[in-house]
Order: C-alpha cells, then structure tokens, then sequence
C-alpha cells in the first residue's frame, strides 16, 4: 500500500480510501448494500490490517446509519484514533425539517454535531460539502466552515461534486477572509466516465488539492460481471439506479480491452479497472466499497497491479472522450508555446486559425 499526501497538508493517506455506502440499507441506500454490524467489522478490519488508513463516509448514508455502524466499529475493534484518518460529509437531507438540507452554518453546525456523536468521536479529520447548495452563497458555506475548523472539531476541509469554477470561488472566498480552503476535492472518476479531466484535474495539479475518485467501477458495472454476452438483468440495480449513468456500448469496449490485459495478468477485471484510476494523474486515494470481505480484498490487490506504458496507452486510447470547447482550443493554441507546433511565420492568418 502507497500512501500519499491529502492535498498540500502534509498528512499522510492510503491509496485506497474504505467507502462505508454499503453500511446499513436504510431507505435508498438499502440497494447499494445492508451490511450490519458484524459484518461492518469484518470489513473495517479486513481494509484496516491490509494497509488502509483512510475511511469515507457521510450523514446521509442510510441516515445516519453508516455513521453509526462505523463508529461503533472503531469502538469494538479498539482502533487508534490518531492513526486513522475520518472523513465525512454534509449537505443531503437528513429529515423532513425545513432546514434539515443545506449548507448554510446553521445546517454544518448541526450535522457536525450529529455525526460527531454517531462516530463516537470528538473531531473528524476531513469534512466535506457533499455538493453544491443553491440556495445558500458560497460566502455563508465558506464561513460556517471555518467556524467547525476553528472549534477544534475539524481538521481539514472538503468538496465533493461541484464544478471546477464552484470550487475556485470557493477558495478565493478563503483566500481573501484569512479561512480554511478545501485540499481535496471527490468526484466521479473511472475509467468509462473520464469527464473530470477537462477541467477538475487540470485545476487539482494547479491548485494542489487532492483527487478522491469515488465509483471507479461505475457502480459495479466495470466489475467484470457485464459483458456485451451478460448484460445487466432487466431487474439489476445497475439498470435500476443507472447510477453513475454509463455510455454502455462504449463501456463493454473497455471492457474488452480490460479483459484481455487482467488475463495477461491473471487477474481480476475490476483490478484493471482500479489500477487504471490508480496509475491516474493527480489522484490522492480512490474510494472502494465493497459488499464482504472477499470482495474488498479483490480491490485491495489492484494495488499490487503494475500497468505497462503499453497497456495504459491502450486503455486510454479505448476510453477516450471528446474534449469540449475551449479544451481543444486551448490545447491547440499551446502547441507554440510547448515546442509541438508546425507553424510557419509565413504561414497565413486563415491558415494558422
């Protein structure tokens, strides 16, 4: 197990992040896993003893139960406090109230407070906006932020979900108070959905923040139990929640490709699939979940997976996505400026266009 700086924080954590999202079943997530207790220790320490040092969750997973089945967790297996890094969220609905949504510092403030007492723990190391709020201004969520920094009862701060240029004014509003500015960022990322290379990453390696993929088996349809010969059953999850939405046809070509590099290696496709995300530029830690501890282990060993140059360009080349405007312009115009351009000085204005 690698581990990595969380931003420009100089702390420490793996390269595998454990996501809690199968703790519980509650309401919505009663699909995405219904792990109780027992076996939420299994899993804790399956990732635990296997180098991870970095847990993922948030109050709205199952309400709160996911909090809760961690926190005990930690509490049953007598875990260190201050050798592993917490991290969770804010912003989902966590009730009918009125103001039980949202991200303004009425709303951080008692969420933090709620899922302080579920983990059984009196600080949580990263605290992250799980989006963005509309209603209330950046202003306010930046401020209350700093407010639960300054308690004591956050170490750093998080986003997650929102656009490159959320996450700017987010910061410069930061920047300018004197306040707390988010160093890592979670977002979407694998293989079959490559969107935030166009402008997240690109800000993340300026910026020095750091990248949490979360999903990097498209929500388990990079498992490698699809294929264009096994597709999704009418009555799957996958096609259920559609969730993180995937160009199917598009997938099972990577999927393909995938295939015939984990034979090469003997290995699992959704250890492919990890290693691939894993091998990325600018990524911190990638967020795995997992349903047992047989599974877990499986996406714990694609960090044992040494992708050639070769194997990587051709998973780039398979997985590729269109680059939007101004991406492409922008790419193009630096090409005189980088030493990669054939343009003449007698070149014409139309031409050079």
């Amino acid at each position: 197990m690698n581990y990595n700086p969380l931003g420009n924080t100089g702390v420490l954590v793996s390269e595998l992040c454990l996501g809690t999202m199968t703790f519980g079943g509650e309401g919505y997530w009663k699909a995405m896993g219904q792990l109780q207790q027992d076996a939420v220790n299994d899993i804790v320490k399956t990732a635990l003893d296997n180098g991870i040092n970095f847990i993922d969750t948030a109050n709205v997973y199952s309400f709160g139960q996911s909090e809760t089945l961690l926190g005990q967790s930690l509490k049953t297996l007598g875990l260190p406090r201050n050798e592993l890094i917490i991290a969770t969220k804010v912003r989902g609905r966590m009730g009918e109230g009125k103001n039980q949504v949202g991200l303004g510092r009425w709303q951080i403030m008692q969420q933090l407070e709620g899922s302080l007492k579920r983990l059984q723990v009196d600080h949580v190391d990263l605290y992250q906006i799980h989006g963005f709020d509309p209603l209330t201004p950046l202003e306010e969520t930046m401020r209350g932020l700093e407010d639960v920094v300054r308690s004591g009862k956050v170490r750093y701060i998080g986003c997650s979900n929102l656009a490159a240029w959320q996450v700017m004014k987010a910061n410069g509003i930061a920047e300018k108070n004197g306040w707390t500015k988010f160093v890592s960022t979670q977002n979407y990322y694998s293989i079959a959905g490559r969107d935030l290379e166009n402008e997240i990453v690109p800000m993340v390696q300026d910026q020095q923040m750091g990248i949490l993929p979360w999903s990097p088996l498209a929500g388990g349809f990079l498992s490698g139990k699809y294929t264009r010969d096994n597709k999704p059953a009418d009555d799957s999850r996958r096609l259920a929640f559609d969730f993180p939405p995937v160009n199917q046809e598009k997938a099972y070509d990577i999927i393909d490709a995938m295939q015939s590099i984990a034979e090469a290696h003997g290995v699992s496709v959704a250890r492919i699939a990890l290693a691939w995300v894993l091998a990325k530029s600018g990524v911190t830690s990638v967020i795995i979940g997992a349903k047992n501890t047989d599974q877990l282990m499986d996406n714990i060993k694609a960090t044992e997976v040494s992708l050639t140059t070769e194997q990587l360009a051709d998973l780039d080349a398979v997985s590729a996505i269109p680059k939007p405007y101004p991406q492409w312009m922008i790419e193009r115009q630096s090409n005189d400026r980088l030493g990669t351009s054939n343009f003449s000085p007698n070149q014409s204005a139309v031409t050079a266009k």
